[in-house]
């Protein structure tokens, strides 16, 4: 599953290229993706791309009149830059997003469709996607101390809540703990100072 660091990669490479362009059609193929109804989906083809976000594993593309395509790749799910136009024929592909000189295809693997796509109306709207987790790329060490802290769990489980820390699941959580040499299930009230501030070239 595309975690904190994929969606922040797959935003960067996005921002370059959508942000200032003009939607001009979402073609969806697959029914299972599409997971809201109103507004309708035409209501997005023909403005212009104003901003990108993350909202935990969610990429939000943000367009003209405060109109915001939330993306959920789930665990199959990929983004494609393909030529304007490019065929959607084949099972895997969900949807295009065609631009000026380029499409944006979702794909996704294997026969389960978990992938999902909302169209929202407004900033309140769009907050409601968002389980609350701190961002563990810029918060400082007490914040992130204090959001795994509010319940003694097992430090695993702490990591992967998306209301406690965002964007953050299985295999990141892996990483973490493995560069840290610290236990998944090690709980969070009986860690120590220096255990907190642990970083990998401490271990």
């Amino acid at each position: 599953m595309p975690e904190l660091p994929d969606i922040v990669t797959y935003i960067r490479a996005l921002e370059s290229r959508i942000v200032g362009e003009q939607l001009i059609r979402v073609r969806v193929a697959s029914s299972f993706l599409l997971r809201s109804a109103q507004p309708p989906i035409r209501e997005v083809e023909g403005r212009v791309v104003r901003e990108l976000r993350r909202i935990g594993k969610r990429i939000a593309i943000g367009v003209e009149n405060d109109l915001w395509l939330v993306l959920h790749l789930m665990i199959a799910g990929r983004l494609h830059w393909r030529p304007r136009q490019a065929s959607l024929a084949g099972r895997n592909n969900l949807a295009a997003f065609d631009f000026p000189n380029s499409s944006l295809i979702v794909t996704e693997a294997g026969s389960k469709r978990r992938a999902s796509l909302h169209l929202l109306n407004g900033e309140e709207s769009l907050r409601s996607m968002d389980p609350g987790g701190i961002d563990a790329l810029t918060s400082d060490l007490e914040s992130f101390r204090f959001a795994l802290s509010v319940e003694n769990r097992t430090l695993k489980r702490a990591l992967t809540d998306p209301r406690l820390v965002s964007g953050i699941g299985n295999a990141y959580s892996d990483e973490i703990l493995h560069a840290a040499q610290l236990s998944p299930i090690a709980l969070t009230y009986k860690l120590k100072p220096d255990e907190w501030e642990r970083r990998p070239s401490d271990a």
